[in-house]
């Protein structure tokens, strides 16, 4: 079990920067999750901590020791590939034990982590004569071939678990089952994993902490929580959550105490709790940004919430059961919501919206940068306080 760091990383490729003044650590037993779109390097920066690409400049840590120089098979790390990569001429058993007897582990010690593995993975479930050690690769389904991969991993006993997008080919049935199976399997091992995806609901489920990444830049590294409600700039507001939050262009007005974006399409007060957060930028252009599950059937509006009451028209309505999607239009606006499944819109209704004010966020057009980031940074250090 390890840390890892990443101390002012730089990756290119030829002329190609991927990633940029990388600084990040890693704390012990932490499952931490890189995500973003494709291209952002979170893959590159996965697989120069394995040692599969060199780093240009800067160092990576692993626990104490800087592993820049260290060969990949001496850094104790174990990695699960999108592709699953197992030899297929290889039974189940010989591809999870081929690393243990690169490594002339005694055959006894090979067979007690391999079936230790099986099992915890369902490989092998004796109560449903289930044994899958002598199958090859091609007899096995892609979610059997997933935990195969995992079990190779696992047998390795490494300090630092690495999974660079392992449920991707997986339906998605299949591939919630594996996001949970892996969550538990790192509350099992109690080792440090470093997860890749670029899929924000994996993230979201599965990290105890997320490294949002953006061309080779990180955003923002936190919870999944602090992420969702308090995102440091628009590319993570609009990354994580989905669907994605709504942007509208507006100006900032000052009316006495009371503070109103005009966004044209929509005019929303600001909660007046908030507003000392949002003064120094009264009568400047900023960008209003609301999330869909904000955005409620005014008949159908939670308890508890700060309502601000608008109208539009309904072009879409897509039913989740659980759930009503809403594509509205205003003044030439369209923006999504998330409503209540009593919520009975049609298209073409003109239809009383509810706005949570308590959730709204504003951004600086020109830096792209949260208005009250860090206003919501010390509240919520207030109320954990």
């Amino acid at each position: 079990m390890a840390s890892v760091t990443y101390r002012n990383v730089h990756k290119s490729f030829g002329n190609t920067v991927v990633i940029t003044d990388m600084n990040l650590e890693i704390q012990d037993q932490e499952f931490l999750v890189f995500v973003g779109p494709s291209g952002c390097g979170k893959s590159t920066s996965l697989r120069m901590l394995a040692g599969l690409e060199e780093v240009t400049a800067g160092e990576i840590l692993i626990g104490d020791r800087v592993v820049n120089n260290v060969a990949p098979k001496d850094r104790d790390v174990a990695m699960v590939f999108q592709s699953y990569a197992l030899y297929p001429h290889m039974t189940v058993y010989d591809n999870m034990a081929f690393g243990l007897r690169l490594r002339k582990t005694p055959k006894q010690e090979i067979d007690r982590r391999v079936n230790e593995a099986a099992r915890s993975l369902g490989l092998i479930e004796e109560d449903k004569g289930i044994n899958l050690l002598d199958r090859r690769p091609r007899q096995l389904s892609g979610g059997q071939r997933q935990r195969v991969a995992v079990g190779r991993a696992i047998v390795r006993e490494p300090a630092v678990f690495l999974l660079d997008e392992p449920l991707s080919n997986l339906d998605a049935k299949l591939r919630v089952q594996s996001r949970a199976e892996i969550a538990k399997l790192h509350q099992r091992l109690q080792t440090t994993f470093i997860y890749v995806t670029h899929d924000q609901v994996e993230a979201m489920t599965m990290g105890t902490r997320i490294c949002v990444l953006n061309e080779g830049i990180i955003q923002q590294v936190d919870t999944p929580q602090m992420l969702y409600t308090n995102p440091s700039n628009i590319f993570v507001a609009g990354f994580i959550g989905s669907p994605a939050m709504n942007f509208f262009d507006g100006t900032l007005i000052a009316e006495g105490e009371a503070l109103t974006v005009d966004a044209g399409a929509v005019s929303i007060k600001i909660d007046p709790a908030h507003a000392a957060a949002f003064r120094s930028h009264a009568g400047k252009e900023v960008i209003l940004g609301i999330r869909p599950e904000d955005i409620h059937d005014s008949r159908y509006q939670p308890a508890g919430i700060s309502p601000w009451e608008l109208e539009a028209n309904v072009d879409v309505v897509e039913q989740m059961g659980n759930e009503v999607v809403v594509y509205l239009n205003e003044k030439g606006a369209s923006f999504i919501s998330r409503m209540d499944p009593r919520c009975d819109a049609e298209v073409g209704d003109r239809l009383k919206i509810a706005v949570n004010i308590d959730n709204i966020h504003l951004f600086d057009p020109a830096t792209r940068e949260s208005l009250d980031y860090q206003y919501r940074l010390e509240h919520q250090m207030k109320l954990q306080a």
